[in-house]
C-alpha cells in the first residue's frame, strides 16, 4: 500500500512516499525547482502543491497517482477555523498597528489561505488520484515525523515552531503506535514568531534563524536578556507581548526603542555599524530560547518518558539542542533531520499508516539519504556533454589526498539528503586544520556573512576523543546538536570551531554512509585528524540535487575539484 504525504500550506514544500509503513523517498520541492523553501509563503500561494516532488516520488517507485491509496496533507482546515473563531471572540485581533499586505491575520487573507488549502484535494483528484484524502493536524504530523520513526517505544515529544493551525508549541506522549496530546500553547504566544520578527529586525529574512543562531556566539546575552522579558513575559507559558512583537507588521519601532538600535536593512556581519550591539541582541534571543525550552520540557514526567523527540522549526536550533542533550534530562534525544515544515510530509504519511489505519510501526529512521540517486553511468553520460576534464579514480583516496593539499572539493554521492543540512552526500569539503579556509569558503565560495561557522563530519567511533557531545544522542547523527571541543584538540581544527568553542558535528558511521566514512578514515590515516570540514553544496541557492546542479555550482564558484560518484572532475586548463 502506497501513502503519499504532502506539506504545502506554508513553506518548505515537500513530498514523501511510504510503502507498507516504510519510507521509500522523501524530497523537498526546492531541490527540484531551485527556489529556496519551494515557494514564497503568502496566503495566496497555499494552493501551489509540490508537483515536482510528487512526480519524483512516483517516478522512484514507477507508479502513478492512481496507485496511491492515501494522501495526507499536513494541515487541518477544521482546526484552523476553530482557532480563528476563538481568537476573534476574545477581541485579541483588534490592535492599533498596521499589518503587512501578506499577513495571514486579515480576514481576506485568511479566506485566501483556507481556499488554497481546500483546493489541494481537488487538484490531486484532477491529476488522477482516486484514493482517500486526509487533512491532518500540522503538529500531529510534526510529532509523528519524530516519534513514529524514532527508535523509542515511549518518549516525550515536543513540537515547537511558528504556528501550525493555531498551536505554536505542542506536547505529546508517544507510546507504541499512538501519540497522545498533553498540551498546546497557542497563537500569539509563539517562540518561532519571536525568531521570525527578530531575524528581520537584524536584517535577515524570516527564514534565517540559523544565521542569527550563529551570530549569537559573538554576543553577550547578559546585555539584552532582561529586555527580552518585555517581549516574552513568561517563559513557562511562552506568553508574548503582542504590542511589543507586532508579528506580521512592518512596524519595528517597539524593538528599536527596546534595544536602542535601528532595524537593519542589511544582515549583520563583521564590521557593519554597531555589529557587536546587534550580536548582543542575537545572544539574548538564544538565551531566551534555551530558557523557554527548558521551562516547557519541565511539563514532561521524565521518569515515565525518559527519551525525547523534537520537531518543528525551532528544533533545528542545534545550540539549544546541544544543551538539552548535555543536560542529561533525557536518556536520548531524537530529532528527525527535516524537523522544519518539510518533515510534516513524512509525518503525514506515517501518521496515516499508524494512527488512521492502525498499523504497527515498522520503520526506524537510521539515515537521511532518502532523495534521488544518480549512478556512475548516468554521471558519465552527463559529463560527456561537457568540456570538463574528468577521470574515474579511487574517489575516497584521491579526495582525501586533495583535501590534505588544501583544496575545496564538491562531494556528490549516493542519494540526496532529507532536510536542510548536508550530511555527506551533497557537501563541500575542506581540511579542518586550515584556519584560512573559513574566510575563503564564506567569501569566495558561499558568498555569505563572514562570521558564519562551518561544521565537521567526524568518525562516530572516534568522536569522543575530540568532542564532548553529552553521549551518543541520535541528534548528533544529523548535525542537530552542538558539542564542546575538547581543550587539547582546539588548536588542531580551527576551521570548524565556533566562537564559543562548540561544533555542530555529524557523527558518521560505516553502516550509515560507507563511502563517506572511508573518505574521512583515509583523511585520518594521512593527517591523524578523523574529521573533515563539511558544508552544504550550494551557493546562495538550495542544496544541489542533480549532477547538472553540481556542475553548475562548480563552474560558478571557486571550488577546486568535483567528486561526482567515482568521477573526479577538474577545471578546464
Amino acid at each position: 500500500m502506497y501513502i503519499l504525504g504532502l506539506n504545502a500550506a506554508y513553506h518548505e514544500s515537500a513530498a514523501c512516499l511510504v510503502k507498507d509503513g516504510v519510507v521509500r523517498i522523501a524530497i523537498e520541492e526546492e531541490r527540484l525547482n531551485r527556489r529556496k523553501h519551494g515557494k514564497h509563503s503568502t496566503p495566496d500561494s497555499t494552493s501551489v502543491l509540490p508537483w515536482r516532488a510528487i512526480r519524483a516520488c512516483l517516478a522512484h517507485e514507477g507508479i502513478s497517482l492512481e496507485d496511491v491509496a492515501h494522501v495526507g496533507y499536513s494541515f487541518s482546515p477544521e482546526a484552523l477555523q476553530a482557532g480563528v473563531e476563538a481568537w476573534r471572540r476574545t477581541g485579541a485581533h483588534q490592535h492599533a498597528w498596521e499589518l503587512e499586505a501578506t499577513s495571514y491575520q486579515s480576514q481576506e487573507n485568511g479566506l485566501k489561505f483556507l481556499e488554497g488549502v481546500l483546493a489541494s484535494k481537488k487538484q490531486l483528484g484532477e491529476a488522477g488520484f482516486r484514493g482517500e484524502f486526509h487533512f491532518l493536524s500540522h503538529h500531529a504530523c510534526h510529532a509523528a515525523s519524530a516519534f513514529h520513526v524514532s527508535p523509542f517505544e515511549r518518549a516525550a515529544v515536543l513540537v515547537v515552531d511558528g504556528i501550525g493551525e493555531w498551536a505554536s508549541t505542542s506536547l505529546y506522549h508517544g507510546m507504541g503506535s499512538r501519540l497522545e496530546k498533553v498540551r498546546d500553547f497557542t497563537f500569539p504566544n509563539s517562540l518561532g514568531f519571536v525568531w521570525e520578527k527578530l531575524s528581520r529586525y537584524l536584517g535577515f529574512s524570516r527564514y534565517d534563524a540559523c544565521k542569527v543562531m550563529g551570530l549569537a556566539a559573538y554576543g553577550d546575552p547578559a546585555r539584552t536578556i532582561d529586555a527580552f522579558s518585555r517581549i516574552m513575559t513568561d517563559r513557562s507559558t511562552l506568553a508574548v507581548d503582542q504590542d511589543m512583537l507586532r508579528h506580521e507588521s512592518p512596524d519595528f519601532s517597539p524593538l528599536e526603542r527596546l534595544f536602542e538600535l535601528p532595524r537593519r536593512s542589511e544582515p549583520v556581519d563583521f564590521g557593519v555599524d554597531d555589529w557587536q550591539a546587534y550580536a548582543h541582541v542575537a545572544a539574548g534571543l538564544q538565551q531566551l530560547t534555551e530558557e523557554a525550552l527548558f521551562a516547557v520540557l519541565a511539563n514532561f514526567d521524565r521518569a515515565r518518558y525518559p527519551d525525547l523527540c523534537m520537531a518543528g522549526g525551532v528544533a533545528l536550533n542545534c545550540a539549544a539542542n546541544g544543551k538539552i542533550v548535555r543536560s542529561g534530562l533525557f536518556d536520548d534525544v531524537f530529532i528527525q533531520p527535516a524537523a522544519h515544515d518539510a518533515g510534516t510530509a513524512l509525518g503525514a504519511a506515517i501518521l496515516i499508516w499508524t494512527e488512521v489505519l492502525g498499523q504497527p510501526r515498522n520503520y526506524v529512521f537510521t539515515d537521511a539519504y532518502l532523495g534521488p540517486e544518480y549512478g556512475d553511468a548516468e554521471i558519465e553520460r552527463i559529463l560527456a556533454h561537457t568540456s570538463l576534464p574528468h577521470r574515474k579514480v579511487d574517489i575516497t583516496h584521491e579526495v582525501a589526498r586533495l583535501l590534505t593539499e588544501g583544496h575545496i572539493i564538491g562531494w556528490f554521492q549516493g542519494r540526496m539528503e532529507w532536510g536542510p543540512r548536508a550530511l555527506g552526500n551533497r557537501s563541500l569539503l575542506a581540511d579542518p586544520r586550515n584556519k584560512d579556509v573559513r574566510e575563503l569558503m564564506n567569501v569566495q565560495v558561499k558568498h555569505r556573512e563572514r562570521y558564519r561557522p562551518f561544521c565537521p563530519s567526524v568518525l562516530a567511533d572516534r568522536a569522543d576523543e575530540w568532542f564532548d557531545a553529552g553521549g551518543g544522542a541520535d541528534a548528533n547523527k544529523y548535525m542537530l546538536a552542538t558539542s564542546i571541543v575538547r581543550p587539547d584538540k582546539r588548536e588542531r581544527i580551527p576551521a570548524v570551531i565556533h566562537k564559543d568553542d562548540t561544533v555542530r558535528a555529524q557523527l558518521v558511521s560505516r553502516e550509515g554512509n560507507p563511502r563517506y566514512y572511508e573518505l574521512i578514515a583515509e583523511f585520518a590515516r594521512r593527517t591523524g585528524v578523523p574529521l573533515v570540514l563539511n558544508t552544504s553544496f550550494n551557493d546562495s541557492e538550495p542544496i544541489v540535487c542533480s549532477p547538472q546542479d553540481a556542475i553548475k555550482t562548480f563552474m560558478t564558484t571557486r571550488i577546486n575539484y568535483l567528486a561526482l560518484g567515482s568521477w573526479l572532475v577538474s577545471r578546464p586548463s
